[in-house]
């Protein structure tokens, strides 16, 4: 049954919209599922319903009223807050520079989408696969944002101290093994860096081009350095594709120093 359902879900028409009421009822039966992950009971399943539903697929929903990004944006939040504190409370001989560097590894898109990919999300989110467009990195983009409404939805069913051993579980402790965190993800800083010691003109950041629709935008961004067009890179935001110019421009510099 669950099959059907999902399977209506991903290949929509005008004949094969499945109704609200059933939508409620077929999502209940995710709640053992997601309790495992959580690793507690939960106590309103409308809450992750909601954490799971794309607003690409409102349109076939119109009772469900609002997607995941109210609760993607406080998740996104509560995140930030949980892991700063987290740095701040273990690492007292840090400076601020390496506790920053530290967050952004933990909260940026790509680990989201991997921890959600790690969960297996992907079979509870309910999103129209057109959004997709069997693109990889638009499903990592829609992974890392569902994590953040999850966080949002645990958040709000279960409290603060419930929430902060669930990012403690799932995105702290496993990266805290392997020491990734201690790596410099901010490339546009690394090579403003470069550029100075190199004693060059810093790097500048020009929009290419914007394409396709409001809830699926791309952007590509050159960095240009010393009046040349020196990378390009892509992303679903501007600062995501200043971040690939930024690294790919440093593997050029760095390999013709």
């Amino acid at each position: 049954m669950l099959k059907k359902f999902f399977d209506k879900i991903f290949k929509p028409s005008n004949t094969n919209i499945v109704k609200y009421e059933n939508y409620i009822e077929i999502f209940a039966g995710y709640k053992k599922k997601i309790e495992k992950l959580v690793g507690e009971e939960i106590n309103n399943i409308n809450y992750y319903r909601k954490a799971f539903t794309h607003r690409s697929y409102l349109e076939f929903l119109p009772k469900e009223g609002k997607s995941n990004e109210r609760l993607e944006f406080l998740g996104d939040s509560i995140l930030n807050f949980i892991v700063a504190e987290y740095l701040f409370n273990n690492f007292s001989n840090e400076d601020e520079g390496f506790l920053t560097k530290s967050r952004t590894f933990f909260v940026n898109r790509n680990m989201l989408a991997s921890v959600a990919e790690k969960m297996k999300l992907e079979k509870f989110l309910i999103y129209d696969k057109r959004y997709k467009n069997d693109n990889h990195f638009s499903l990592k983009t829609i992974l890392s944002d569902t994590m953040e409404a999850f966080i949002g939805a645990v958040y709000f069913d279960l409290g603060l101290v419930k929430t902060r051993a669930f990012i403690f579980k799932w995105i702290i402790k496993p990266n805290l093994k392997k020491d990734k965190f201690k790596d410099d993800p901010n490339y546009k800083g690394q090579l403003l860096e470069l550029t100075h010691s190199l004693k060059i003109y810093e790097p500048k950041y020009h929009l290419v081009e914007e394409s396709g629709p409001d809830h699926n935008k791309q952007f590509k961004v050159s960095v240009i350095i010393n009046n040349v067009d020196y990378a390009t890179g892509i992303g679903k935001k501007i600062k995501d594709a200043e971040q690939v110019a930024a690294k790919e421009a440093l593997k050029k510099l760095r390999k013709h120093r």
